[in-house]
């Protein structure tokens, strides 16, 4: 069976109207083929009308939108960011780039995000030297929002939302990515709507929108030659990408329906299993599903059914290893238990990705029950 149908994890899913197309071919037919362009304008515009927010940026990548978000909070040299541990390296990294500290922080099992309750433990240790909380989504999953608000308003921190993974999560019938002072959102290739690359920066506060526009673009100073009077990045976003970003936009809505497909589809058929439990999903929160996960508690292990699926020419993947577990990170301080270390250790993402067939899934579930 190992020539069967490969089964991806989470590949681009382009739509069937060929709306990207249209865009595409409008960028062709305009010879706006340049780096930024009406695609870029108007998909700025429909993502932040989309998730209810004032402004946006589009960029390279959700890391650059990252980067971005932490120098228009004027996060630098000397000051501490409080990042959550159990995420992917990209939340982690822009922090270094400003040469601030990252201090890291567990999760917790109710939500699979940041602890609140590890959160102020570490302001109690931390207290007033902390610049910013940049807090995640994994999974689509929403963190516990509300709790984390509340904590840094008291303690006036900037809050960033790290959304790559949650675009179309509601938490209480709000977008995720827009509670924050700022928001980001990935188009990577795996990510339920794709540009193949890019990111988005969002934030009610039109003028720091503006500001990373700005810096995005080499900080090139309005004169007729060419001035910098600030360091400039190359972070902006292509208009041909950004057509492509336009056309996935209008099927956002379809894809988290049939992320939840999916994960429901997976939950009737394994949830039974001995030992299995599936990502958490709470009362106050819409998740977009972006891939379904489970975690084992029992004789079959993670890599059990890796290894099972990958004879079949089915793709998964590992929990993220968390932050402070990472060779480059574990220098740095950690505050909380083991929750995120268990999650890694226990967990698996299985294949979702919105192309599958009812006889993708079966097939998927077939070769897991049989480890039973």
């Amino acid at each position: 069976m190992a020539n069967s149908e490969k089964i991806y994890l989470s590949s681009p899913h382009m739509s069937d109207e060929g709306y990207e197309l249209n865009y595409i071919k409008e960028a062709f037919d305009t010879n706006w083929i340049a780096p930024l362009g009406p695609n870029v304008n108007e998909f700025e515009k429909e993502l932040a009308t989309k998730v209810g927010i004032k402004s946006a940026a589009a960029l390279s990548s959700g890391t650059a939108a990252i980067h971005m978000a932490l120098k228009a909070a004027g996060v630098g040299k000397g000051d501490i960011v409080f990042c959550q541990s159990f995420t992917f390296s990209a939340t982690a990294n822009p922090i270094i780039y400003q040469n601030a500290t990252p201090v890291f922080i567990d999760s917790d099992y109710e939500t699979w995000n940041m602890d609140p309750n590890a959160l102020e433990e570490a302001f109690k240790k931390y207290s007033d030297r902390v610049k910013a909380v940049l807090f995640v989504h994994l999974y689509g999953l929403s963190a516990d929002i509300d709790k984390i608000m509340e904590i840094c308003n008291k303690h006036n921190v900037v809050v960033i939302e790290d959304a790559a993974e949650s675009l179309g999560t509601l938490y209480k019938g709000k977008y995720t990515g827009t509670f924050g002072e700022y928001g980001i959102f990935s188009f990577n290739g795996n990510k339920i709507i794709t540009t193949s690359g890019g990111g988005m920066l969002v934030s009610n506060n039109e003028e720091k929108i503006k500001k990373v526009r700005f810096w995005a673009t080499q900080a090139r100073d309005q004169a007729r030659h060419y001035q910098h009077s600030e360091l400039g990045f190359n972070y902006r976003m292509s208009n041909v990408v950004a057509g492509i970003g336009r056309g996935q936009l209008k099927v956002l809505d379809q894809r988290a329906a049939k992320k939840k497909y999916i994960f429901e589809f997976y939950k009737r058929e394994l949830g039974l299993l001995e030992g299995v439990k599936f990502m958490p999903i709470n009362e106050w929160n819409e998740p977009n599903c972006w891939l379904s996960c489970i975690t084992l508690n029992g004789q079959v292990k993670p890599i059990d059914i890796m290894e099972a699926l990958e004879k079949e020419n089915i793709e998964t993947r590992p929990i993220w290893k968390p932050m402070h577990m990472q060779p480059f990170f574990e220098k740095y301080d950690y505050i909380g238990g083991d929750v995120g270390e268990k999650l890694f250790e226990n967990g698996v993402c299985l294949p979702s990705d919105t192309k599958m067939s009812d006889g993708n899934l079966k097939r998927i579930c077939e070769v897991i029950k049989n480890l039973w």
